[in-house]
């Protein structure tokens, strides 16, 4: 260890030194970049290790006395995270701000949802106060078209002064997204890095029978940026399979003749003498290889599959049952897995079909170590509500070592799963693609039983990202010496598709920001709103719509406090001498300007002299290398095309088209000689001829006529000058001894002014989407009184505490009164109207509701979205959402104190998607109850937050 520390800082070796291995190279180039004082992009796969840099920005914090907030996309990550730094630093030192949680929220250290530290940051808190750094953990989740705004708001917002270190998935314009930081954060540095320390090995199951995907086994690229070659012996597999029926028997054969299979035994079992898979001792095998081993290593790997001569059978007419993939996982040493099913009632069915299969991953006695543990953790929740949260089945797969993961799931079921997957304590979870976004659960082995799912509006195929994404979690660092991923075959798939999807390497960020009414009046009522559209402007949306606006914007910005200061400095006692400063601008400009209309005016004659010059014409060249006498032997030329000057035979017997260089003041002919009528330019002969004859004609005593433009206009010019003269030595601070030097800072000024006012004048013309949406959403809180004079109202005070998608009409319903004669159930009930969003097609166009007031009341609100929703599209702007009262009956009952089972039963909600949409509507009763301007409904929404926060939904709160 010594070693890896000698030649780094002094904080970076004492971190080092706790760690119990060798950091990698990019994580030391981070870490450097974090103590030498800069922001920082750290751009690793998942796995890799990035948080590290993200810890000694924590520790560095703790080193130096200053405080480091460490945020996350989820509260799930957050909670994970909490536990990580309180196990490193102790539970005195680190907090946890999320929704519904609150511990210690002044520690130096404190782990929060981003949104948290949004509503932070435009509060103005003073728990910001010695800030000196802040992680963002997953910052690619700006790029979510729901939640996305709230990391580019917050990297925007931050003080100059503190250190922000992103971390990101693996994009393809990293550097991109770096550059943009660098202009809105100043000092940035942006470390990339693609390698996967546990190497990732692509499969394809056809029925029971493993493949690799790629001919050399990996879907790296390679140094040419070609990809690797799908393995042509499972195309020919695929086609076998689909050329028989459904009920043909079993496959078998040699890899000479039907292709080599994936047995991945050689890794992770032990072959016999003969060459054959020995299966019976697997498992005392592989628990002997201790946490530190994955097996053999890749480097002989590839030597033991080439001695095998035998292939696994499978059902060739159709897919292996979910319960056979997992026993074939278990047989070859690949669990733990993770099954991605993108369907909540496919996660439920797969632990369903395990179960009656009897299957049974883990000893007995550990799972009745797991029931137990699961009965201690449950003691919070009433009886009679376990049956209808899945209870029996959920304890029953964990104590055989399987469960399912899921966003359906009550958040409790979820945390239970996380914990003792991440402890290797159970060996198979079936989940959607949300437990992908930022949980670190590693596995052995993922799967992929489909590379179709719904994105909220229509089923479509998996994204080169997601598919990075999801199989980024194989392979488990310091465990594992590689990961599996696992696509499952089915009639239609193309592996060439799948190939193509595996080796693609190409995910660019997009930014998903735009502006929102709550974040209109913070801005507003912040900076103003003139600056508050600047600092739009220098949103990543911005940058990526047209980069150079940003560099602009945050130019003019910079700018803008350096003329403060110039201002400053050219502050004279005797007088204003900004008006002193203009005044000898104004003589400068108007001696320049004299001087730029006589030497325009004399050009113009020069041309109209040359335009009038006819052949035999002599005349004096006055200047330049052709200076002397000529005579014009082809005329000017001022038709189509290029004009050009006269055409002349100079005094050293040379043809040359002459000037406005040559000619620049107005010519005359001074005498005629006869050019022959066939004269040839180009006979040095007739050149000779014709110059002898031109010296003859003309007297060496002849000098040309001095040009007479421009003398009487000078006089009006000269006036002005004089007058604005006098006022200078009028002015009072012309006497003051330190003219000269107020002069200098004066003249920076308006070098720096006029500068600035160029690059406004840029920014108005560019692309600015960003900025033209707030300045509407200005014109409509103007309207409804939000907004008056660019200053934020009383009522505009209240939208400033609203954090909701439709943070607008939240307000208006304060504005009012519609809740104000509810009680606290049915604003419960109201208030959910605001959270709930149906999944998929399942909107209830006529809900039930709990009684007339709750009917009235969200009546007037739909009523009042109407009016609202004319107003947006009047102005080009994007509508809010209907408000949903699909939950509201249910809300009103539990808020009422009803059980869960009544609650639910007959209702198509799960259990964790209810609870998930209370603790929402609990935060938005707490926003109302900060921003109500009426006592009673402060009162009641307060009540309402007990009526909710109960039983189950408050189950997970952290201790």
């Amino acid at each position: 260890m010594s070693g890896q520390t000698r030649d780094y800082g002094p904080h970076l070796s004492a971190f080092i030194a706790t760690k119990g291995f060798p950091l990698d190279a990019f994580q030391i180039e981070g870490c450097t970049a974090v103590e030498a004082g800069q922001g920082v992009l750290v751009a690793a796969p998942t796995g890799a290790g990035k948080t590290i840099v993200g810890e000694f920005a924590v520790h560095l914090a703790l080193a130096t006395g200053r405080k480091a907030f460490y945020t996350t996309p989820i509260k799930a990550l957050s909670n994970q995270k909490y536990h990580d730094l309180v196990a490193a630093h102790g539970a005195d030192k680190v907090g946890l701000l999320t929704g519904d949680s609150s511990i210690n929220g002044e520690a130096p250290v404190v782990v929060m949802t981003t949104e948290v530290l949004r509503n932070m940051v435009y509060a103005g808190s003073t728990t910001l106060q010695g800030l000196g750094f802040v992680v963002m953990d997953e910052v690619h989740y700006l790029a979510d078209r729901f939640r996305g705004a709230v990391w580019e708001e917050v990297i925007i917002h931050l003080p100059e002064s503190v250190q922000v270190i992103s971390l990101s998935a693996t994009v393809s314009n990293a550097e991109e997204f770096g550059d943009w930081l660098a202009e809105v954060r100043g000092n940035h540095s942006v470390v990339v890095s693609e390698h996967r320390p546990v190497p990732l090995w692509q499969h394809m199951l056809v029925g029971t029978s493993m493949f690799d995907l790629f001919v050399d086994e990996t879907a790296e690229p390679r140094e040419d940026g070609s990809t690797s070659r799908v393995n042509p012996e499972l195309l020919q597999a695929i086609r076998g399979t689909e050329q028989r029926r459904a009920d043909d028997g079993w496959v078998r054969g040699s890899t000479r003749d039907r292709g080599r299979g994936a047995d991945f035994g050689p890794r992770h079992g032990r072959q016999g003498r003969d060459g054959h898979r020995d299966h019976r001792d697997h498992r005392d095998h592989r628990d002997r290889r201790g946490p530190g081993r994955g097996g053999a290593s890749v480097g002989g790997a590839r030597t033991e599959r080439e001695q095998r001569g035998f292939v696994r059978g499978g059902r060739p007419g159709g897919g292996a049952t979910r319960a056979e993939v997992i026993a074939q996982l278990d047989r070859e040493g690949l669990l733990p897995a993770i099954t991605f099913i993108f369907s909540r009632m496919g996660c439920e069915g797969a632990v369903g079909q395990l179960l009656s299969a009897d299957t049974r991953l883990i000893p007995q006695r550990e799972g009745e170590r797991i029931r137990r543990l699961v009965e201690e953790r449950m003691g919070s929740l009433a009886d009679e509500d376990l049956g209808i949260l899945g209870y029996f089945d959920f304890v029953e797969g964990l104590s055989r070592g399987f469960a399912c993961h899921h966003a359906g799931m009550l958040p409790l079921f979820r945390e239970i799963v996380e914990e003792l997957f991440t402890a290797g304590r159970i060996r198979a979870v079936f989940a959607t693609e949300t437990l992908a976004l930022g949980i670190n659960m590693p596995a052995r082995t993922v799967v992929l039983e489909k590379l179709v799912k719904f994105n909220g509006e229509t089923h479509a195929d998996v994204t080169p990202a997601e598919y990075t994404q999801l199989t980024g979690r194989a392979g488990r660092r310091g465990i594992d010496i590689e990961g599996h991923a696992v696509v499952q075959w089915s009639r239609g798939l193309d592996p060439l598709a799948v190939g193509g999807l595996a080796s693609t390497r190409t995910y660019p960020l997009r930014s998903s920001f735009k502006p929102t009414y709550n974040m209109a009046v913070n801005l507003v009522a912040q900076v103003g709103r003139p600056v508050a559209r600047e600092i739009l402007e220098t949103s990543f949306a911005q940058f990526q719509a047209d980069r150079a606006v940003v560099g602009l914007a945050t130019k003019v910005r910079r700018n803008d406090e350096a003329l403060e200061g110039y201002a400053e400095s050219m502050h004279c006692h005797l007088g204003d001498f900004r008006e002193y400063a203009a005044l000898r601008r104004a003589i400068a400009d108007a001696e320049k300007d004299g001087a730029r209309k006589r030497s325009a005016g004399r050009r113009a004659e020069a041309a109209l002299s040359l335009e009038n010059l006819k052949v035999g014409d002599v005349f004096r060249v006055p200047a330049g290398r052709r200076a002397g006498w000529a005579v014009v032997v082809q005329s000017a030329r001022t038709g189509k095309g290029a004009p050009s000057g006269p055409g002349v035979v100079t005094e050293d017997k040379q043809f040359r088209r002459l000037t406005l260089t040559d000619v620049p003041v107005p010519v005359e002919a001074a005498t005629r000689i006869t050019v022959p009528k066939h004269f040839n330019p180009k006979s040095p002969k007739s050149r000779r001829d014709l110059a002898t004859t031109m010296r003859i004609a003309v007297p060496y005593d002849l000098e040309p006529s001095a040009p007479k433009a421009g003398r009487e206009e000078q006089a009006p010019e000269n006036d002005r000058i004089a007058h604005l003269r006098a006022e200078l030595k009028a002015h009072p601070c012309h006497e003051c001894p330190d003219r000269e030097n107020h002069a200098r800072w004066a003249e920076r000024w308006h070098r720096l002014q006029r500068e600035t006012s160029g690059l406004k004048r840029k920014v108005e013309g560019r692309t600015n989407s960003v900025a033209r949406t707030f300045d509407r959403i200005c014109i409509v809180l103007t309207q409804l009184g939000y907004l008056e004079d660019d200053t934020v109202t009383e009522r505009g005070e209240r939208l400033r505490r609203l954090y909701t998608e439709r943070d607008l009409l939240a307000a208006e319903c304060l504005r009012q009164d519609i809740w104000k004669r509810l009680d606290a159930p049915g604003l419960a009930a109201c208030v959910s109207t605001l959270v709930h969003e149906p999944r998929h097609d399942q909107a209830d166009p006529s809900p039930r509701m709990p009684n007339d007031e709750v009917a009235e009341a969200v009546t007037q609100m739909q009523r009042r979205w109407s009016e609202l929703d004319d107003l947006e599209g009047e102005h080009g702007l994007e509508t809010t959402e209907l408000p949903d009262a699909g939950m509201a009956w249910m809300v009103h009952r539990w808020a009422s104190g009803e059980r869960l089972d009544t609650v639910l039963r007959g209702q198509d909600m799960a259990a964790g998607d209810f609870v998930r949409r209370c603790k929402q509507i609990v935060d938005l009763l707490g926003q109302i109850a900060d921003a109500a301007p009426d006592t009673e409904l402060r009162r009641t929404a307060r009540k309402a937050i007990d009526g909710v926060m109960r039983g189950v939904v408050a189950a997970d709160r952290l201790d």
